[in-house]
């Protein structure tokens, strides 16, 4: 069959023999296995590299991807050694554990919000991915977003970055109709931390708030509590359509200690709040079961039941390599200051062969649109171009007029370019991947009296107004208006993926230091301080490096602005893995863009 020609997609994860049909007589035929004690931690991680720094020690895509992948198998450990072994003491098995023994057998993980609250929480002894673990993955062949609390970390107890973590899954599963799957272990919120934790609409109170609507709106919500689920956090087993409880796990909204303290009673755990108390007395629960395996046997078991959540959706068309092999972003891509590359070129590696179709490529030149295939799922493609361009402007007796465009900015003609083919991709249907490579917009007189403002505005409308679903990829910079242009965070990306190494901020780490130098000598000249060239060189170096921090991707996706860093040869992978959950959006309604700058 040739690559153009429609079919039913065969995941990789197939090629592994796991056909949906295996799937399915695997898990009802046959109890998980116990899964095999985990390989110990070299040392006590924490939720920051070794050092106080924040920006990559070695240089280069390929030093920072190695730096990434150190780093991630760090956080993955969760609360290390010690909180390993006290989950096994209990006969409880980790929140990865229990991950890896729910999902179907190799398939897939998109492990979403790795990185939140790295290098946060340290006065509090650091809390790795926000001691919660958020992952959409296959249960019988359906799509699932799993969300499951680590209890190596800090007991599972709620930061504030806990919440939004978890809310932030929420959102995606319920923009893209996915099934939603709770893994309950915590001890409630961190108390130290309560009042960033407890009342905002982005807060604790939410998560609960989002139970509900998500239940009425008809998608699966079944929670399992394998361990503690205590106070408020009791509701949110309580508030799913299913509920199951291993023995020895406890749910009540205060525990013995505090029933005593406030009633004067004393009372068992078991009595208060034991699986067997809530399946025979109360009726809280649905299914009481004797261990983890046992219970992640039974969910898997009533995912199964659950009609409702259709099958993972497959492409439209047959898969095809792409032209150049996906490794080879390495050698494509420059992130060294006045280094150039080509886009097009990277975008090569990433979509599957000859279906690269540049819009407009004499046009517009410094961002690449394009409509494509990435593993056969059609999408639309708007990037940004790193090399230096051409521009031919109208002229008068002696013809058009040539000019030259930096890269990595956009100019007036790319922009206007840009919102017109965005509107195109609504009309096919079909999602946008915005792929982040810029310093912003360009500035200047000639660029203003060119109407850059008015042209920008055009792009800005008619992606916030895309009823299709947007894919943010930040592969370089991504700074300023031309962050929010591309689809930044604050214009509702479907899912954000960034390369280790990469930088977003509203500008430059020199230009922003240089600014708040100026500022800040301002302001000491205003009090009579003298700042002498050995001072100014310091206070300097002292604002880069603190930008520097914040710039870095890594500072972002801590505080949730980005989904996941992924490894750049497996960006053609992740985009794959990320249309087909894109393919669960429904486009609903018609694009109305409102008033439209002309």
């Amino acid at each position: 069959m040739v690559a153009g020609s429609a079919r039913a997609y065969r995941a990789p994860w197939r090629s592994a023999g796991w056909t949906t049909s295996r799937i399915l007589h695997a898990s009802m035929t046959a109890k998980p296995a116990k899964p095999a004690k985990p390989a110990q931690p070299t040392s006590q991680p924490t939720s920051q590299p070794t050092g106080a720094s924040a920006a990559p020690s070695a240089t280069g895509l390929r030093a920072a991807t190695e730096e990434f992948l150190a780093l991630s198998e760090r956080i993955r450990e969760g609360g290390g050694v010690k909180g390993i072994e006290r989950q096994h003491r209990h006969g409880r098995l980790t929140a990865r554990e229990r991950i890896n023994l729910l999902l179907d057998p190799g398939s897939p993980q998109f492990e979403c919000g790795l990185f939140t609250a790295w290098n946060m929480y340290r006065e509090h002894g650091g809390a790795p991915a926000a001691g919660v673990v958020t992952t959409i993955g296959l249960v019988g062949g359906r799509q699932c977003m799993v969300i499951a609390n680590d209890a190596t970390v800090k007991a599972g107890a709620f930061f504030p970055m806990t919440c939004k973590k978890i809310i932030r899954a929420q959102e995606i599963a319920q923009r893209s109709r996915l099934p939603l799957l709770y893994l309950v272990d915590s001890a409630g919120v961190y108390l130290p931390l309560q009042e960033d934790v407890f009342p905002d609409t982005d807060d604790f109170g939410r998560i609960f708030r989002n139970n509900a609507v998500i239940s009425a709106s008809g998608l699966v919500q079944i929670a399992a509590i394998m361990g503690n689920c205590v106070a408020g956090g009791g509701y949110l087993p309580v508030l799913c359509d299913k509920l199951l409880m291993t023995e020895g796990s406890g749910l009540y909204l205060a525990g013995p200690a505090l029933v005593k303290a406030a009633i004067g009673q004393e009372v068992t755990s078991e009595e208060l709040g034991g699986a067997q108390m809530h399946a025979e007395i109360s009726g809280t629960i649905d299914y009481r079961e004797k261990d983890d395996p046992a219970c992640l046997h039974r969910l898997r078991a009533l995912m199964f039941q659950a009609m409702s959540a259709p099958p993972a959706p497959e492409p439209p068309y047959e898969p095809a390599d792409s032209e150049r092999p996906p490794s080879s972003v390495f050698e494509i891509f420059r992130s060294e200051p006045g280094q150039q590359y080509d886009m097009v070129d990277l975008l090569r590696a990433i979509v599957d062969g000859d279906t690269l179709h540049e819009y407009r490529s004499e046009h517009g030149r410094s961002i690449v649109c394009a409509d494509a295939r990435i593993g056969g799922w059609p999408c639309g493609i708007v990037a940004n171009q790193k090399k230096l361009t051409q521009r031919k402007m109208p002229g008068g007796k002696a013809g058009p007029s040539a000019a030259t465009n930096m890269p990595g900015v956009i100019y007036d003609d790319s922009a206007e370019k840009a919102a017109r083919f965005i509107l195109a991709c609504n009309q096919n249907r079909v999602p946008i991947i915005f792929v982040h490579d810029t310093t912003g917009f360009m500035v200047g007189r000639d660029s203003e009296q060119g109407g850059i403002i008015r042209a920008g505005a055009k792009m800005v409308n008619a992606m916030s107004n895309s009823i299709v679903p947007k894919i943010a990829l930040i592969v370089g910079g991504s700074y300023g208006a031309g962050n929010y242009a591309m689809c930044g965070r604050a214009f509702d990306p479907l899912l954000t993926l960034a390369w280790p190494g990469s930088k977003c901020s509203v500008m430059g780490a020199a230009q922003a230091a240089s600014t708040l130098l100026q500022i800040d000598l301002a302001a000491r000249e205003r009090k009579g301080e003298q700042v002498d060239e050995t001072m100014r060189k310091e206070l300097l170096e002292a604002i880069t490096r603190s930008y520097s921090e914040q710039q870095d991707v890594r500072y972002g996706a801590a505080r949730g602005w980005l989904d996941r860093i992924i490894e750049p040869a497996s960006t053609r992978e992740e985009l794959i893995l990320a249309l087909q959950i894109a393919a669960g959006f429904p486009i609903v309604g018609e694009l109305r863009t409102g008033v439209f700058q002309t």
